[in-house]
């Protein structure tokens, strides 16, 4: 085939390289790049197309095999984003792990003590559902359930902030807040 008539073939199907090239990356730019690309090595190739045959679907393949080297060259290369580095290489202050400890514990005495100790046996302690019904007495679901309700009821109480004053826990620190929790999960283990 002449050059001037490729070129007019090529120049054909530039609209709906454009429109596949966005529907495979789903941006308009990398479409855009796509489809420039696609045009160059078409070009390069012209030898190899033969006359009579599908221009558009012969661009096509070319396209979608662009469109999937990219595609996996993208795995091994990451992109930066200056947030997410932001907040890898920023190390969270740490002052008030104490309160909250202490918050997490005032929260779980208010707690009804069988959503407590499920919490306790489940979250703090570690044991799998099975478990923990074992030591509590009860079926699995039935700790699921106190587990579930216990969640949610301590987040509210954290959220809200009723709990107790500090003042009823002042002077203790957040090893003795965790060691009273897992004091808790040590007596309840051991029934």
């Amino acid at each position: 085939m002449p050059d001037d008539e490729f070129k007019v073939q090529l120049g054909q199907v530039i609209p709906h390289l454009r429109a596949f090239g966005r529907s495979l990356s789903g941006n308009r730019e990398t479409a855009d790049d796509l489809v420039q690309e696609t045009l160059l090595k078409a070009w390069a190739a012209r030898e190899r197309f033969q006359a009579g045959t599908n221009m558009r679907a012969w661009t096509f393949i070319i396209l979608r095999n662009l469109f999937l080297s990219q595609m996996r060259r993208a795995r091994f290369k990451g992109e930066w984003d200056e947030m997410a580095a932001d907040k890898l290489l920023a190390a969270p202050a740490s002052q008030d792990r104490h309160i909250e400890l202490n918050d997490m514990q005032r929260a779980l005495l208010k707690l009804p003590e069988p959503q407590r100790e499920a919490l306790i046996l489940v979250g703090a302690g570690g044991f799998a559902y099975e478990e923990a019904a074992e030591i509590c007495g009860c079926a699995v679901g039935t700790i699921k359930s106190r587990v579930a309700r216990g969640r949610s009821a301590l987040e509210a109480l954290l959220e809200e902030g009723d709990l107790n004053p500090r003042s009823e826990t002042t002077g203790k620190s957040d090893l003795s807040a965790l060691q009273e929790i897992m004091d808790e999960v040590d007596e309840l283990s051991n029934r």
